[in-house]
């Protein structure tokens, strides 16, 4: 199962109302620490390839926007996405448990949770083709990813990577 095969199905046990209000929407969150919906765009537009359904950048950025809005419609994803801005936020005070900040700071090798996060991310969005764009975008880091810390540029790599990988699979259903 994965995000972008998912209408908006109920489980056996919800509710029949759920409150759908809230306080905090992850599109501010990260626009607050400046990964507004135009610098993700702008990253992912730099591994743009043409594909039948995307043949045009415009119609690549409009159909990106959509699925990014869906992705982001998700409770879940936005919880995960919040959990590496946290993350993040606790390795540049030093607060991460069995790390130190320097090796927070350095990204070593052998700190794979990150990847571990990125991929859930691009998984949950678009199953196992997400995980292919997750790898493009994280080895090649365009945009904004190049800049972001050890949790935060697999995070985005993972959403960027999910969100581009359905909108190349729904360009051709």
């Amino acid at each position: 199962m994965k995000l972008s095969d998912s209408p908006v199905a109920a489980k056996s046990d919800d509710p029949e109302v759920i409150d759908t209000t809230f306080d905090r929407d992850i599109r501010d969150i990260l626009a607050g620490i400046g990964l507004t919906e135009e610098v993700l765009l702008s990253a992912a537009m730099e591994l743009y390839v043409p594909h039948p359904g995307i043949e045009t950048k415009e119609k690549a950025e409009a159909v990106f926007k959509q699925e990014l809005d869906v992705a982001l419609s998700d409770p879940n994803l936005c919880i995960l996405v919040y959990a590496g801005i946290l993350l993040e936020q606790a390795g540049k005070a030093g607060e991460l448990p069995n790390l130190s900040r320097d090796s927070y700071e350095r990204d070593l090798t052998f700190l794979v949770c990150d990847e571990v996060l990125g991929m859930s991310i691009a998984t949950y969005i678009a199953g196992h083709k997400g995980m292919f764009e997750y790898v493009r975008f994280d080895k090649l880091k365009p945009g904004i990813i190049k800049e972001l810390g050890p949790f935060m540029d697999d995070v985005i790599a993972g959403l960027i990577g999910g969100v581009s990988s359905s909108m190349y699979t729904r360009a051709v259903v």
